[in-house]
């Protein structure tokens, strides 16, 4: 194989739609598979006469089967990831799944003491993630930080195309946000409803054309609730936050020294230009 492959094995919360289409299209020097077209990726790479390519998924607890899949074709390729701080990732993603009709509390989510949440405690070993990065890939990862794009984008952007062997011009990222917070008043009516009705992402057909439109139908659903919810008054919700603080600092706590190894193995950006 005469190409050089990087795939970024995206985790949810951690700016992977943002770099999907608004960064990695702008990359030049290397072919970018957009995610749409990810599922061809075989034929695609075949095909290409690019001498650099790179790949881009989002995935959380589907890790080890996706990458596991992939290194059957490609195992000599660099993987990438990014990893963002325990409290903050998790809080993330349970708004994320209030948002999408999950009804429960953060406990019910995430529990740091019995592990019988949706999320289970080795969701957020980010080392045993690395690991697995290592065991199915013959090349070493890179390893970034959400925190360095949220607080310095632009070197960030630049420091990822630098890793890939690209160019890029920054005039042409669109700089603002992709997906805006919802407010918590609505994450709290969608809560509300969510445990009255079943509005969570499923798969309910089989056949695909009946799926599409469960889709779209539930997506209806949830959206007219997350507006209905931003249109009541706050003085309806308690003044409880949707998740304890204490519950956040528990689990930055509980993970600080993975975090600490992680940072010891990233690649920090040092912006030379």
């Amino acid at each position: 194989m005469d190409k050089t492959i990087y795939y970024h094995v995206g985790t949810g919360k951690t700016g992977t739609t943002y770099l999907q289409y608004r960064v990695f299209p702008k990359l030049k020097g290397i072919e970018y598979i957009q995610r749409t077209k990810f599922r061809r990726y075989p034929r695609l790479i075949a095909k290409s006469n690019s001498e650099r390519i790179l790949l881009s998924r989002e995935f959380d607890q589907q890790l080890e089967r996706e990458i596991k899949a992939f290194t059957e074709h490609y195992p000599d390729t660099t993987p990438i990831i990014v990893f963002r701080r325990h409290d903050s990732y998790i809080a993330s993603q349970y708004r994320r799944f209030v948002k999408n009709g999950f009804g429960g509390t953060f406990t019910d989510f995430f529990d740091l003491d019995q592990d019988e949440g949706y999320f289970k405690q080795i969701d957020l070993n980010y080392q045993h993630q690395i690991k697995l990065l290592e065991q199915y890939f013959t090349k070493p990862p890179i390893v970034l930080i959400y925190e360095d794009m949220r607080a310095q984008p632009e070197a960030f952007f630049r420091h990822f195309a630098r890793l890939v062997g690209a160019d890029l011009d920054l005039n042409e990222v669109n700089l603002h946000p992709k997906h805006t917070s919802y407010a918590p008043q609505q994450l709290k009516y969608m809560q509300q409803v969510g445990k009255r009705i079943n509005m969570r992402k499923r798969r309910v057909f089989r056949n695909s054309v009946l799926h599409f439109f469960w889709k779209l139908y539930m997506g209806a659903i949830r959206y007219s609730v997350l507006f209905i919810g931003k249109q009541l008054p706050a003085s309806r919700f308690d003044d409880k936050p949707l998740i304890d603080p204490h519950e956040l600092e528990r689990v930055r706590e509980a993970y600080a020294e993975d975090w600490e190894k992680v940072i010891s193995l990233a690649i920090r950006p040092v912006d030379k230009d």
